[in-house]
């Protein structure tokens, strides 16, 4: 039996932070703890995003060729299966790593995530490739993906519970969209490195250029270390702790416990992150081999260009969604999100397939500015809010990366499969996320209608 129902703030359905000894109920600034945590938080989520839009690229412009001899460099579904076979892992991580940060801290989980993404994108790096050492290329790729996709599994979450239970709770909604507005940065850094080894031309790219993005990532991943290793435990986490302490409670495996207790709340949470997962993965990684297709025939710095300039939106955006979230209530700005993206995914797909590459660019930077801004920017609160601190991190883990497995790794493959069958019709893959977006802003309402004070 399902026994999620809304209770007060610290329980297991509030919204609203339980104030600890650094935000109070009536606070609007960050303390200097604080302040880190949404630092650590940021540059997490930048290197993350930036890893799997680098390798999104790689995997639309050069995996193929150089890991599956015979693919076609442009639609590769070998090479999109590798891209998906990253997310697969995704859930895996949120658990454990999420359960690692449930019971033992924030800090030694976030820590943890940084290492394994660091490790797995530098080692794709310098990776032999299948001309090499023949097929143990394509396994050590598959290897390396599910180890940064373990790592990747955790750290959004990680960084969206971090600064939740941080933020003064008047402005949850501002604060955690900070850090979702770091996946369109993070995804643009990843288009323009690309596009900065691709200008190289095809023979100098193919050659080795390629690999120079996944080197450099390394600096970045010493900056988020060191960062941190400064963190505070969260506020928030510290006094549900002590609260069960004090009653003899102890709780081995959130996970089971929220298996067992709250199968509502992870079921809300998956859907409502679906049309916002497919849109986003439609944009950041298919969008590279549609614009590259012979249908649309734009050269691989052009659709680069278009990408770049579309994520940039985003990064502007999405805190208005935050604010939005803060000023109306989260489930309201997720859902109306998700059902402008319903719509606007076919005058996306139109944009792309215009030849354009200033077009592809303008449609894409629409779909960030006005959709994912909110779906994005609001998602943060939502998320926080169906779950209770101690199990919060395993929660918004567990149902962000079964998703991601779900959709969001495996859309770019779908979308490819889709349009191939069409004979190269665009709209069969516009109805799939369509579809995904109406999914999502039906389960908000239906969560909102059964739970009209989860939120409050």
């Amino acid at each position: 039996m399902d026994t999620t129902r809304p209770l007060r703030a610290d329980s297991p359905a509030g919204n609203t932070p339980a104030p600890g000894p650094d935000a109070a109920a009536g606070e609007t600034h960050m303390t200097p703890g604080a302040r880190r945590a949404l630092t650590a938080a940021v540059t997490g989520t930048l290197i993350e995003w930036y890893d799997y839009a680098l390798y999104g690229a790689a995997a639309g412009l050069v995996i193929g060729p150089l890991f599956f001899a015979d693919a076609d460099a442009g639609t590769s579904l070998a090479a999109f299966a590798t891209f998906a076979v990253g997310f697969v892992a995704r859930p895996l991580g949120g658990a454990l790593i999420g359960h690692l940060g449930d019971r033992h801290g924030r800090r030694p989980a976030m820590l943890l995530t940084i290492l394994l993404m660091g490790v797995a994108t530098v080692g794709i790096g310098l990776l032999p490739t299948t001309a090499a050492i023949g097929v143990l290329a394509p396994v050590l790729l598959v290897l390396l993906r599910l180890l940064q996709g373990m790592g990747a599994g955790a750290e959004l979450a990680g960084a969206m519970t971090l600064v939740a239970e941080f933020a003064p709770p008047s402005r949850r909604g501002l604060y955690t969209s900070l850090v979702l507005s770091t996946p369109p940065a993070g995804i643009a850094l990843a288009t323009a490195a690309f596009l900065g080894v691709a200008s190289l031309g095809d023979e100098a790219l193919l050659a080795g250029a390629w690999r120079w993005p996944f080197l450099a990532s390394a600096v970045l991943f010493v900056l988020a270390w060191f960062i941190r290793r400064r963190l505070d435990e969260t506020p928030e986490y510290r006094a549900a702790q002590e609260r069960a302490a004090a009653r003899g409670e102890r709780e081995r495996t959130p996970a089971m416990q929220l298996l067992r207790t709250r199968r509502s709340a992870l079921a809300v949470a998956f859907l409502s992150i679906t049309g916002h997962n497919a849109l986003n993965y439609t944009m950041a990684v298919f969008a590279l081999s549609f614009l590259t297709s012979e249908a649309v025939g734009l050269s691989r710095p052009e659709a680069l260009a278009a990408v770049t300039l579309g994520s940039l939106a985003g990064v502007v955006a999405t805190p208005l969604g935050g604010w939005a979230a803060d000023r109306f209530d989260p489930g309201t700005v997720v859902a109306l999100g998700s059902l402008l993206g319903a719509g606007y995914v076919f005058a996306l797909f139109t944009g792309l397939s215009s030849g354009s590459a200033l077009t592809a660019g303008l449609v894409i930077a629409g779909g960030y500015a006005c959709v994912i801004s909110l779906t994005s920017g609001a998602q943060g609160a939502f998320l926080a809010g169906l779950f209770p601190p101690r199990q919060r991190f395993s929660g918004i883990g567990i149902a962000r990366e079964a998703n991601g497995a779900l959709v969001a790794g495996f859309t770019p493959m779908a979308a490819a499969w889709l349009v191939s069958q069409a004979g190269g019709a665009w709209w069969p893959a516009a109805a799939f996320v369509s579809v995904c977006c109406l999914s999502s802003a039906l389960a908000v309402f239906l969560w909102r209608r059964t739970h009209p004070r989860a939120e409050h």
